[in-house]
């Protein structure tokens, strides 16, 4: 058996920070062998500078809509960005597809093992058979007037036949998953419940404020978009409460929820979801803090959500809300607004925590024997702080 032996400054393992008298051990596929001391390892170890990383977890992206970067201008907010994306997403399908693969290319460049991405349709599907990188699809289903249920659950349901049909692990990693709460009406839930159940599911949560204002008064800038799409809204009666107090029970059945934005979640509803005394599910907290900041300026509560302990994961959202598909760079963002966070910790919820929240822990996600997790090095770091000049180079 041919072996690799990499030593470097540090080695996060997916779940604790190790220094320099630890060397990773592979084969020559990256199947992980073993991590030993530095003095068992023999010779013919690769030596590094910098920190070595399983490959990063994407937990939400929208590959489908690469060929819209730079398109939608910044800061004027979720409404008009959703409405330029559903009016504006359609281009000839040579360039859709070229911008997919290029945005694939960026993915693996930037030391992204594995995705968790939404489909509305079967442009990925061509490129995700060449099975570059680990899939998790999220096919996106919406339909905000009751009366279009049927229709557009039917819609999703044949796109969900085919990415089953299309994609080698067949339905394993495929899942329904609802849009947001205020484009899913009550009997779209009810469809696609049982697409759901048992499954990693996701949804938009709380990424503006007006999103509470239309289930709390039924007033706010949605009520705007509904006009833009002549989308009559007299049907709705809203619930008095918050958008999460009000769609998360409809989510009971799931096995695991990743909740993408959170943008402006505030205490209760993270204390609420946290506490998971009335689902089974394992509730997971995506946070896409550059995207959050190109669409609406603002930053999500992070240490609310370390306060509560809360499960998070990181993700890059679509190069329509944002300039990179980086892991590595939604890292150096937090860091920034959060420079107390440990390194650690981020790298955590980029490895380990992403890979369960996608069920696919048992071969991504850390350093354990037996995975293919990928191996990364995270250059130009000062001790274990980021700076301006911190990259990432994949390895394996």
């Amino acid at each position: 058996m041919d072996y690799r032996k990499f030593k470097a400054d540090h080695l996060f393992t997916g779940y604790e920070m190790l220094g320099a008298d630890h060397v990773l051990v592979t084969d020559a596929k990256g199947t992980i062998l073993s991590i030993v001391p530095a003095t068992d390892a023999g010779n013919d170890i690769e030596i590094l500078h910098g920190l070595l990383s399983p490959g990063f977890i994407n937990c939400h992206c929208h590959l489908e809509l690469s060929h819209l970067k730079g398109l939608i201008p910044e800061k004027k907010g979720l409404v008009d960005f959703v409405y330029t994306v559903v009016t504006q997403r359609y281009l000839p399908e040579e360039e859709i597809y070229d911008a997919i693969a290029r945005a694939e290319d960026e993915m693996i460049a930037n030391g992204i093992v594995a995705v968790g991405d939404i489909c509305n349709n079967a442009n990925t599907i061509l490129q995700k058979q060449k099975q570059r990188l680990i899939y998790y699809d999220f096919i996106e289903v919406s339909g905000w007037l009751p009366q279009i249920a049927e229709s557009r659950f039917e819609k999703s349901k044949s796109f969900y036949n085919l990415y089953g049909q299309s994609i080698l692990q067949g339905t394993a990693n495929l899942a329904m998953a609802p849009h947001a709460p205020y484009s899913v009406s009550d009997e779209l839930w009810k469809l696609i419940a049982p697409y759901f159940t048992n499954k990693t599911t996701t949804i938009h949560n709380q990424e503006s404020s007006f999103e509470d204002e239309l289930f709390k008064t039924g007033t706010g800038d949605f009520q705007r978009m509904y006009r833009l799409m002549n989308i009559d809204n007299g049907f709705f009666q809203p619930p008095g409460k918050s958008s999460l107090r009000s769609y998360l029970p409809k989510m009971k059945g799931a096995k695991k929820i990743m909740l993408v934005h959170n943008t402006f979640s505030g205490e209760e509803d993270i204390q609420f979801a946290a506490s998971d005394q009335y689902l089974s599910s394992d509730i997971y907290f995506c946070l896409c803090i550059n995207a959050n900041q190109y669409i609406e300026q603002a930053i999500p509560p992070i240490e609310l959500l370390r306060k509560y302990n809360c499960e998070i994961v990181l993700g890059t959202d679509s190069l329509a809300s944002n300039y990179h598909l980086s892991i590595l760079d939604e890292i150096k963002t937090i860091s920034s607004h959060f420079p107390l966070i440990p390194l650690a910790e981020m790298l955590q919820w980029s490895t380990i925590n992403g890979a369960k929240a996608l069920e696919i822990d048992n071969i991504v996600g850390s350093f354990s024997v037996g995975k293919m997790p990928g191996v990364i090095l995270i250059e130009n770091i000062n001790e274990l702080n980021l700076t301006g000049k911190t990259s990432v180079r994949r390895i394996l």
